[in-house]
C-alpha cells in the first residue's frame, strides 16, 4: 500500500512540475535564444524584463518600417567603422546590459539618438548622449563641454590638459540603425579625442533590428 502511495505522489509530483514546464514554455513561446527567455535589466534605479513579443503575428513599429531614406545622408554603413572597432549583435548587447544591471561600473551602454528619437523608445539599460553633446563641427559642441562629459562620465582622466584614458569605461553605443549616422558620429569624435578603440563598441542594428526582434523598449 505504502509503495502504491509513494508512486502516485511521484506521479503528481511529475506531472505538476510538466505543467509548470509547460505553463513556462507557453508563456514565453518566443525565446530569445533556445536557452534565454529573457533578461532583467536595470533602468533608471527600476527593473525592467527585455523579452521578445510574444504575439506572433506582430510586425515592425511603423518608425522603423521604412527600407528606404534620403542618402546621403542616410547612407548603408559598414560592418567594420573604424579599425578596432568591435560591432556586436544583440546578444553580445543583452550580455553587456546584463553586465551594467548586475553593478558592473566598467560600461556604459550609450543610445546616441537626439532626445526626439529617444522618447519614441529606447533600449533598457541605456542612457542617452546624443551625437551633438560630442561634435564640435555638426553638431556645435564646444571643446570644454566635451572634455567634461568625457571626463565625469567616461572615467577620462585629465591633468595639465592631457587626457588620460587608461582607466577609461567600454563604451556600447547605438542609434537607430544599419543607415544611422548617429552612433558613428559619437565614435568617429571619441576615436578622434584619443579615446581607445578597443573600448568601443557598435551596436549597428541599433532600434531598427530590435525592433525586427520584437525586443522590449522603454520610454
Amino acid at each position: 500500500m505504502k509503495k502504491i502511495i509513494k508512486s502516485a505522489l511521484i506521479i503528481i509530483t511529475c506531472s505538476l512540475c510538466m505543467l509548470s514546464i509547460a505553463a513556462s514554455e507557453e508563456k514565453l513561446k518566443v525565446m530569445i535564444t533556445a536557452e534565454i527567455g529573457s533578461v532583467m535589466v536595470k533602468h533608471n534605479g527600476k527593473m525592467v524584463e527585455i523579452k521578445r513579443n510574444q504575439d506572433t503575428n506582430n510586425t515592425i513599429h511603423s518608425d522603423y518600417a521604412k527600407t528606404s531614406r534620403s542618402c546621403p545622408p542616410f547612407c548603408i554603413k559598414p560592418i567594420k567603422l573604424l579599425p578596432g572597432i568591435e560591432t556586436i549583435g544583440e546578444l553580445e548587447m543583452l550580455d553587456y546590459l546584463k553586465k551594467v544591471s548586475d553593478g558592473d561600473t566598467s560600461i556604459i551602454v550609450i543610445d546616441s539618438r537626439t532626445p526626439s528619437w529617444v522618447k519614441k523608445g529606447t533600449i533598457p539599460g541605456s542612457i542617452n548622449m546624443p551625437w551633438t553633446l560630442l561634435n564640435t563641427q555638426r553638431g556645435g559642441a564646444d571643446p570644454i563641454s566635451i572634455v567634461s562629459i568625457i571626463t565625469e562620465k567616461f572615467g577620462v582622466n585629465e591633468s595639465d590638459d592631457i587626457l588620460d584614458f587608461s582607466a577609461a569605461k567600454t563604451l556600447v553605443l547605438f542609434c537607430n540603425g544599419m543607415w544611422c549616422g548617429q552612433s558613428p558620429n559619437n565614435i568617429k569624435s571619441l576615436v578622434n579625442l584619443g579615446y581607445p578603440a578597443h573600448k568601443l563598441k557598435w551596436y549597428r542594428g541599433g532600434m531598427q533590428n530590435w525592433h525586427t526582434l520584437g525586443l522590449t523598449t522603454v520610454k
